[in-house]
């Protein structure tokens, strides 16, 4: 049975989990972010089968966040390499990673933890405005319409009302 796309929806968010799909897809990024390249590492680091795997791949390749550059010829085999669309997933994951740390490590501690090296110190994610640099938060930040949302949408009025300013 075909599940439902949210590749349309007016959401960057759900057009995000439509391209993501299945909780397997950031494992695959997060590996490939941990320096894992080829199939049978990727297989070995997640324990994922490899049907599974190759249908993963697939489509982060589809998508355009890796690519497959040939490492050997006979038999053919790729390493599986971020485009900039998948290094750019990295803040997604490291938001993950910060909530997870806070919510549910356990008493020991967070079970990886990031070093920057530009300033060569342990760093933790933050979200802030482009603007002005500050924290953006639940409590401080809303959402508004912004220019492409669909104009039939739009014109709704419980969603004029979601996004009142």
């Amino acid at each position: 049975m075909r599940r439902s796309s949210f590749a349309n929806w007016p959401c960057s968010i759900a057009r995000t989990m439509d391209l993501l799909g299945d909780w397997w897809t950031p494992l695959v990024l997060r590996e490939a972010f941990y320096g894992v390249r080829r199939f049978d590492e990727f297989q070995h680091s997640l324990g994922i089968a490899r049907n599974t795997l190759t249908d993963r791949l697939r489509r982060l390749v589809d998508e355009g966040l890796m690519e497959k550059q040939p490492y050997q010829t006979q038999p053919v085999r790729h390493d599986y390499v971020l485009t900039e669309m998948g290094r750019d997933f990295f803040g997604v994951l490291l938001a993950m990673n910060a909530w997870g740390d806070r919510w549910l490590a356990d008493e020991q501690g967070p079970p990886i933890v990031f070093h920057h090296d530009r300033c060569g110190h342990r760093g933790r994610p933050a979200v802030v405005c482009d603007d002005c640099g500050e924290p953006m938060t639940a409590d401080d930040t809303r959402p508004r319409l912004g220019p492409g949302y669909p104009t039939r949408l739009a014109e709704r009025p419980d969603v004029r009302e979601r996004f009142a300013d």
